[in-house]
């Protein structure tokens, strides 16, 4: 692992310097390698994904953020991922970032996962199965039944399979992926086949750390696309004239970009708080947790959704960023569950502390 996410030295507790000039380095290099025009060429290829971009991040590496430095990883822990998924989200990367992250959580030491070599795809069956849909079972060494929406699956060269009590590797060779048709196509995703071999590699452990580590990553991914779905509107309407006037200078504009920057800055006060009990193992951390979960799913949704209203006719244009925002931000909302889901999940852990 070379220096240029964050010094060796301070890996294991990096101060606000440290994490600052991580997220510039991030944000810097998606500037330059993830403009709209390549989102929009790499959403439009057949596999949606660009291994030239992937390897880009690989040396920056992005892929060993959480992997320990004795796999080769830089060490790193909720509160760092957090930060460098609101620049993802940010920018629409698609590139398999919260993929590698949980994986990274499941089997650290997984050859090939810190220098992104190996893209893995991660599956929740079982209780944790947010779509529903879900139906495998398990004999032996011998895996079968269909994990549906995995993101993706169809580029992955291995397959984590989370059960209720376990987590399972399945190789390429040993499952089937069929992508699917999205919403979002800037993170595609596959139903997967198993009728093969599998190899138990973690007991359930550490399947709460790796569940904790999928919404929060989200939440970041989705509190940074908020951000920038923002920026993007208050710049339209200091520049977009109506009446020979700013449309930001009308009243009805004014407060609805006051709600939406209310909603950014909740989304992004709840993800990092929610990146810092997790990364401290607080006792109130699945409170938190689950609290990121929706606020950061509706807060994006609404900043979406408005901002295009703000923006008038132009927003619902093909052309146009800002319905590749409400993409993302409708399709992030059900990845790992609904709002509903996790409301219900925010007042279990509430009366769990009481």
């Amino acid at each position: 692992m070379t220096d240029t996410l964050i010094r060796t030295s301070d890996a294991q507790s990096p101060d606000t310097a440290d994490r600052d000039a991580l997220v510039d380095t991030v944000r810097r290099l998606l500037a330059e390698r993830c403009t709209e025009q390549d989102v929009r060429r790499i959403m439009d290829s057949e596999t949606g994904h660009d291994p030239a971009l992937w390897r880009v991040l690989c040396d920056l590496g992005l892929p060993g953020l959480l992997v320990p430095t004795s796999a080769g990883g830089a060490g790193l822990g909720a509160i760092e991922l957090e930060l460098v998924m609101e620049e993802v989200g940010a920018a629409l990367l698609p590139a398999p970032v919260l993929s590698t992250a949980i994986a990274a959580t499941l089997c650290p030491d997984l050859p090939g996962l810190a220098d992104g070599s190996r893209i893995v795809a991660v599956a929740f069956v079982g209780q944790h199965d947010w779509t529903g849909r879900s139906t495998v079972a398990w004999t032996g060494d011998r895996l079968t039944g269909v994990a549906r929406f995995v993101p993706d699956a169809a580029i992955a060269d291995t397959l984590f399979l989370v059960s209720d009590d376990a987590v399972f590797a399945v190789d390429r060779a040993d499952m089937t992926a069929s992508p699917l048709p999205v919403f979002d196509r800037t993170r595609r995703m596959a139903d997967v086949a198993f009728d093969g071999r599998a190899k138990q590699i973690a007991d359930g452990s550490r399947i709460e750390a790796a569940r904790d580590i999928a919404l929060v990553a989200l939440a970041g991914e989705q509190a940074g696309g908020a951000r920038r779905m923002l920026e993007k509107t208050v710049a339209y309407a200091a520049e977009r004239h109506q009446f020979g006037r700013a449309i930001g200078s009308f009243q009805a504009i004014k407060h609805m970009a006051a709600d939406l920057l209310l909603e950014s800055e909740s989304a992004t006060s709840a993800a990092r708080d929610a990146a810092r009990q997790v990364a401290e193992r607080t006792d109130t951390k699945d409170a938190a947790v689950a609290l990121a979960a929706f606020a950061c799913a509706d807060a994006f949704v609404r900043v979406a959704k408005d901002g295009i209203q703000m923006h008038g006719g132009i927003a619902f244009t093909w052309e146009h960023p800002a319905h590749l925002y409400l993409r993302r931000a409708r399709s992030a909302a059900q990845l790992y569950g609904d709002s509903k889901l996790w409301r219900e999940g925010y007042l279990q852990a509430l009366e769990a502390q009481s």
